[in-house]
């Protein structure tokens, strides 16, 4: 009679034990349960863009589940950041260079987000930024740029891209002591046809912008503004390496997910999106369009995330930025 006892106890402790994890099985289905999509900050046939959709291409062989691509450029990228948030869904995925929102606090006093709701899942490349000059100017290095720069103070100018570019070129000229207008651009590609005309003398922007009047010989790119000198163009020297520290700035491109998402699945997404931005095959595209891998989970990304904002906390203190209302 005790075995007995003692079997329905064992009987009874293993149901219990069985019900009591059902729950915690139900809390973690499997992900995804349908088409992910990524929400791009920029417009189609950008670099960014582009990357999202190679990754778009990949990712189904994994995940099981298409993966679709939503382009809502503007504002910033402050219209694809609310798109992502009014989602509130882990299959709503938001893909876009760092700096379109890293320099957000210092642009707006009001934000429809707080850096929180962007979480960082997957570091997957670095947009090639770069200073190029007209040809017509026969000008070999930045140093030489900012001796004409002096010597022309008040006469020169300048197409910069908008946000963390634009605040990274305003520091230089700060720190270099620099008289140098911007020239406004609603399409920032047209200071591109412009400065392969003469008609600006300088621009910083992604390489792959000035790209094609560089390669016909009417661009002559002098700076590249990453930490180190970029395998696209490896004769170029960096900001820093020419002797202006102050230029010196990361193309960080990333995917990012929902604040409540759970640590677990980050780590997935991070993994994926890693193992497909290694791929050799993924780096050659990603070439043409000016842009080299720097894969990398969430906590990579995370770290660069907050090394761009710290970076970005000193220039605007260095120049009395002061937000928007």
């Amino acid at each position: 009679m005790s075995r007995i006892r003692l079997s329905g106890a064992v009987l009874c402790l293993g149901l219990l034990c069985a019900f009591a994890s059902a729950p915690s099985q139900a809390q973690a289905p499997a992900w995804p349960q349908r088409p992910v999509k990524f929400i791009v900050t920029l417009g189609p046939g950008s670099g960014v863009d582009i990357g999202a959709r190679l990754l778009a291409d990949r990712l189904p062989a994994r995940w099981g589940k298409p993966v679709v691509i939503e382009n809502r450029p503007g504002a910033d990228g402050l219209v694809a950041i609310q798109a992502f948030l009014n989602a509130n869904d882990d299959h709503t995925l938001l893909f876009t260079p760092a700096g379109n929102f890293t320099v957000h606090p210092l642009q707006y006093t009001k934000l429809p987000y707080v850096p929180e709701d962007l979480v960082p899942l997957a570091r997957v490349s670095n947009t090639v930024i770069a200073v190029g000059v007209p040809a017509s100017l026969k000008i070999g290095s930045l140093a030489e740029f900012v001796e004409l720069a002096h010597a022309q103070s008040g006469k020169l100018s300048a197409a910069v891209v908008a946000g963390i570019t634009e605040f990274t070129f305003d520091y230089f000229l700060k720190t270099a002591g620099l008289d140098i207008a911007k020239a406004p651009y609603r399409d920032i590609v047209q200071g591109a046809t412009d400065l392969a005309e003469g008609r600006i003398q300088v621009m910083m922007s992604s390489y792959a912008i000035m790209q094609p009047h560089a390669q016909g010989g009417r661009v002559r790119v002098i700076a590249v503004n990453g930490h180190q000198r970029n395998a696209i163009l490896p004769d170029i020297p960096t900001a820093a390496e020419s002797g202006f520290p102050a230029l010196e700035v990361e193309g960080l491109v990333g995917l990012l997910g929902p604040r409540n998402m759970p640590e677990a699945l980050r780590q997935k997404i991070g993994a994926d999106v890693a193992a497909i931005a290694a791929d050799s095959a993924i780096a050659e595209r990603l070439a043409g369009t000016a842009q080299v891998p720097n894969p990398g989970g969430p906590a990579e990304f995370a770290a660069d995330i907050a090394a761009q904002r710290a970076q970005i906390a000193k220039i605007a203190s260095t120049l009395s930025i002061v937000p928007k209302q």
